[in-house]
C-alpha cells in the first residue's frame, strides 16, 4: 500500500482563512497568503510520486478548484483532533501524514522523511515553534485515543498529544513556524524578501 498524505485546509473563502492573521493584516492579505501556501504545498506534494496526496478541506461541502488532480476526502465535524482522528481511520492500514497548510517553508522533503522516519517509529510529529505542530505521521499502529485531551491552539497542543502517545515510539521533524499573527508575517515576509 502507497503511503498517504492527507493535506488539512480551510475552504478559501474571504473572511474566513487565517482569522487571527486577518485581523492584523486584513482579510484580503490573510486570503493571499493561505490560497499561495495551499496552492503551493499541493502542487509540490502533487507532483511527488513516492506518495499519495489527498485534500481534505472543512467545510465538507466547499468548493476548491485546483490545477491538477487530488483526490479529496471529508474532514467532518468536530475539532481539529476529532477531525485528524476521523481521517486516520479513513485510512486504517497503511502509513499516513497529516500535515497542515499554514506552514510555508513545508515541503515535500520534509513529508518523504516524516515516512522514512516511520520506517522505524510508530509516529512521527513536525513540530510548530509556538508549541503546536505542523505534520502528524503515524503507522497503523495507533493509540486509541490520539487526539483526547488536547489543548488546541495553545503552546500545549503537542505535549498534550505526545502524552496520549506513551509507550510508543515517536521521531520528529524539523521544527517551522506557521503563520497565525502579524509577527509571525513579518517574519515570512522578511525571509521572503532576503
Amino acid at each position: 500500500m502507497k503511503d498517504t498524505v492527507v493535506v488539512f485546509a480551510r475552504a478559501p473563502r474571504l473572511g474566513a482563512v487565517k482569522r487571527r492573521l486577518a485581523r492584523d493584516i486584513g482579510d484580503r492579505a490573510a486570503l493571499q497568503f493561505h490560497v499561495a501556501t495551499l496552492t503551493r504545498l499541493l502542487r509540490m506534494l502533487a507532483a511527488d510520486r513516492r506518495f499519495s496526496t489527498v485534500v481534505s478541506v472543512t467545510p465538507d461541502r466547499a468548493m476548491l478548484r485546483l490545477p491538477y488532480r487530488v483526490s479529496r476526502i471529508r474532514q467532518g465535524r468536530g475539532d481539529i483532533g476529532q477531525r485528524m482522528h476521523r481521517t486516520f481511520r479513513h485510512f486504517p492500514h497503511g502509513r499516513v501524514v497529516i500535515i497542515g497548510s499554514d506552514i510555508p517553508d513545508a515541503n515535500a522533503a520534509d513529508v518523504a522523511r516524516a515516512f522514512r522516519l516511520l520506517g522505524a517509529a510508530d509516529a512521527v510529529f513536525g513540530p510548530a515553534a509556538d508549541g503546536g505542530y505542523w505534520l502528524v505521521g503515524l503507522t497503523p499502529r495507533r493509540p486509541a485515543r490520539m487526539f483526547d485531551h488536547v489543548r488546541w491552539s495553545t503552546a500545549h497542543a503537542l505535549a498534550d498529544t505526545l502524552q496520549n502517545f506513551a509507550g510508543q515510539s515517536i521521531a520528529f521533524l524539523r521544527t517551522l513556524h506557521d503563520v497565525d499573527t502579524s509577527a509571525d508575517w513579518r517574519r515570512y515576509a522578511g525571509k521572503r524578501s532576503r
